[in-house]
């Protein structure tokens, strides 16, 4: 499993708005001129989390969006999934496996299985504030 670069996007947009949660919405101009990635591309994963229920929209001169919660009750998992889909690292194992003829029979989908139950335990016991806290600790404001 490999994490694309929307993926990666994703969570530098999320935790570009937490840093920036002053009650004001945030526009896509201030956060691409903030991470170097191109307006076009933030309004494609936006509109991701957005129907996510990740971020809402403020519309108007002033508009711009905001988080929809708290920092600390989004995980890294949940945001990587709305951007990224299923995290599993073979199609046999996850949330959406698909039925393979030979699961009986294989002994490797342990290993899958594996992989796939670490990567979730690692990304879902990481929130959003976890971010925003190690972001702060380097010395980010």
């Amino acid at each position: 499993m490999r994490i694309s670069t929307k993926g990666r996007y994703s969570m530098r947009l999320m935790l570009d708005l937490a840093e920036n949660n002053t009650g004001q919405p945030v526009s896509l101009r201030d956060i691409s001129a903030r991470q170097g990635i191109s307006e076009k591309y933030l309004e494609q994963i936006i509109a991701a989390l957005n129907r996510g229920g990740c971020v809402r929209s403020v519309r108007g001169a002033q508009g711009g969006y905001l988080l929809s919660r708290k920092p600390e009750a989004y995980t890294v998992g949940e945001i990587l999934r709305v951007t990224e889909g299923d995290l599993s690292p073979v199609e046999c194992v996850g949330y959406n496996k698909t039925e393979c003829d030979r699961e009986d029979d294989c002994a490797i989908i342990r290993v899958w299985q594996k992989i796939n139950d670490a990567v979730n335990s690692v990304v879902d016991s990481i929130t959003l504030k976890d971010l925003l806290d190690w972001s702060h600790e380097k010395g980010r404001t």
